[in-house]
């Protein structure tokens, strides 16, 4: 319909009664059926409709229509307008939440909070809906209804769609920053691991014998040299 005119029952009614256009050329122009033209031209359809002109509205020129008149095969041409409106983009506001649905809505909170805490308050509020007072509520456990809140996804209760969470989720991730693992030990490189020479010789492969430990004296135990000494000793006899 985006090569329609602007109303294209008026259209199709002036069509009808102002030029001797066939019904197939005025169905097309005006993108309706060829049996709705019919009957408009019977008084059966759009009955009470009052014909809107084309060329005074810019869409159709005088030369346009005396070609389709003189050629039935003629398809009409809608005239391009020569003002370009700029498309008028619709703020996005709050998610509107069924009423079926806006018991569960907790539920959904508690959820997005126990299974993503990377999400930003902002975040839960564009999916579920919900306020900064009943998120705040839920987070602190301070909700009337806390005892009996049980987390279930949003996307099953029908509050958002999975691309929706899926787009949050990951907007998340990229601001969150990132967090260096610590593997523990790893293993050595293979440069360092196989840096050695091959073995050539015994000691290569068994490494240098240790050098002998001395071996502790044994006590000689003389018995004449101790008793003798004994005899020197004067013990007062």
């Amino acid at each position: 319909m985006s090569n329609a005119p602007l109303m294209p029952k008026a259209t199709a009614v002036w069509l009808v009664e102002n030029t001797s256009l066939t019904f197939d050329q005025i169905a097309e122009f005006c993108k309706l059926h060829p049996l709705e033209v019919k009957g408009i031209a019977d008084g059966e359809v759009a009955a009470g409709i009052r014909g809107h002109d084309p060329i005074t509205s810019g869409q159709l020129s005088r030369d346009e229509i005396g070609r389709g008149e003189r050629d039935p095969k003629h398809q009409l041409k809608l005239l391009v307008s020569k003002v370009v409106v700029p498309e008028v983009k619709k703020a996005r506001g709050p998610r509107y939440t069924p009423l079926s649905r806006r018991q569960d809505r907790p539920n959904a909170i508690l959820w997005l909070v126990r299974n993503h805490p990377e999400l930003k308050d902002a975040q839960i509020m564009r999916l579920v809906g919900t306020t900064k007072a009943t998120l705040k509520a839920i987070r602190e456990r301070t909700h009337w209804n806390s005892a009996a809140l049980t987390p279930m996804d949003p996307v099953t209760l029908g509050l958002c769609s999975q691309i929706d969470l899926d787009f949050e989720v990951n907007r998340a991730a990229k601001d969150r920053p990132a967090v260096v693992e610590d593997h523990g030990q790893t293993l050595m490189p293979a440069a360092v691991t196989t840096g050695h020479r091959e073995p050539v010789t015994t000691e290569d492969v068994f490494g240098k014998p240790s050098a002998p430990q001395p071996a502790e004296e044994e006590d000689n135990f003389d018995a004449d040299r101790v008793f003798g000494r004994l005899k020197d000793l004067d013990f007062g006899e």
